[in-house]
């Protein structure tokens, strides 16, 4: 390849502190994405300096980004994973203190060249509440790897028997964090409405007490003891969860915010049906694609999938729509010519 190839450092301080979120499984996904190929020269992480390069992307906003957002000498690119509302639910206090965290938020996105929101949602925040200027705002949406996430019989059975889960029970797989927005008390009452299934929620609470009602969450986590078919995990290592939702049926996510969730993307790469709350932020990304439901229609939801093989059949055929919509290699294309175009210059060619 001719001409001088883009050195890109990308950085989430979730390499040095908690991993157990999408953030984190993003930021790898998309680095990982951007390393095999031959246009970009990847530099992961670096943190609390400055790094030779010709663009930052950074995917958090902690203090070790400082630094690099600071730095004049190269370009700046932001995935914009978070926004106020992003807060509620998720950190003690975060009412009180969002204030704040909009101005922070407003300034950190405001040094960016670039500023690249995971969903249509998160670029609306982006213009009318942080204020960032319309023309620095790209939506790019997560990605995963989907045939990492392929799944075939023999990996379900291989799965099921790894984690004690008997090969006929009819098994529902959640993901995330253990947060008052993700609902997780929605999954414990599906338990508790359908005693013949399996429910299986894979997280914890990764923040600990700093987690919005961590007290009242940890009590949640602790009454899945007494429900014989509901569990509910620690934080594990990325490479379990996908174990978890290979061994699955049905994926389910109840949560009330969520800008573009990964777990959905990887349940949607095993090839699960894919149960979600009805709310605004998945319009543009996941639309009639997911069985969107409230609260009181989670429960028919699950009966229908399990009692009814050609509805099964058919949300699993949607859930393949997702899968090819949301792939890696097409992000990290087009990732690249942005990376040039905030250059002024094309990938593979020398900047002035």
């Amino acid at each position: 390849m001719s001409g001088r190839v883009l050195t890109v450092n990308m950085a989430s301080e979730s390499d040095v502190s908690v991993q157990g979120h999408g953030v984190h499984t993003a930021y790898v996904e998309l680095a990982t994405a951007l390393e095999r190929r031959d246009d970009v020269r990847l530099v992961r992480g670096d943190y609390g300096r400055r790094v030779d390069c010709d663009v930052y992307h950074l995917h958090t906003l902690g203090s070790k980004m400082w630094p690099k957002i600071l730095d004049r000498r190269a370009k700046k690119v932001v995935s914009a994973h978070v926004i106020p509302d992003s807060l509620i639910g998720s950190i003690r206090g975060a009412k009180h203190w969002r204030p704040v965290a909009r101005r922070y938020m407003q300034w950190f996105y405001g040094r960016a060249d670039k500023v690249l929101a995971v969903s249509r949602t998160v670029a609306r925040a982006l213009e009318s509440e942080l204020k960032v200027d319309p023309a620095k705002v790209e939506v790019l949406y997560n990605t995963i790897d989907m045939a990492a996430y392929r799944t075939t019989p023999q990996d379900r059975a291989a799965a099921r028997d790894e984690l004690g889960i008997e090969s006929d029970r009819f098994v529902v797989v959640g993901v995330g964090q253990v947060q008052p927005r993700k609902r997780v008390d929605i999954f414990e009452r599906l338990a508790r409405e359908h005693p013949d299934v399996l429910f299986v929620w894979v997280g914890g609470i990764p923040f600990k007490h700093i987690g919005a009602d961590y007290g009242a969450m940890k009590k949640l986590m602790d009454r899945a003891g007494d429900l014989p078919n509901l569990r509910c995990t620690d934080v594990v290592p990325h490479p379990e969860v996908k174990k978890y939702l290979q061994a699955a049926d049905v994926f389910c996510l109840p949560a009330e915010q969520e800008n573009h969730p990964m777990c959905i993307l990887e349940a949607a790469g095993v090839g699960l049906p894919l149960v979600a709350r009805d709310i605004p932020e998945y319009d543009d990304t996941f639309a009639d694609d997911v069985l969107r439901c409230r609260d009181e229609t989670f429960g028919e939801a699950i009966t229908l999938l399990k009692e009814d093989p050609e509805a099964y059949q058919q949300w699993a055929e949607r859930s393949e729509a997702v899968r090819e919509r949301f792939d890696s290699a097409a992000a990290a294309e087009r990732l690249v010519q942005i990376y040039g175009s905030v250059c002024g210059s094309r990938a593979g060619a020398p900047l002035a």
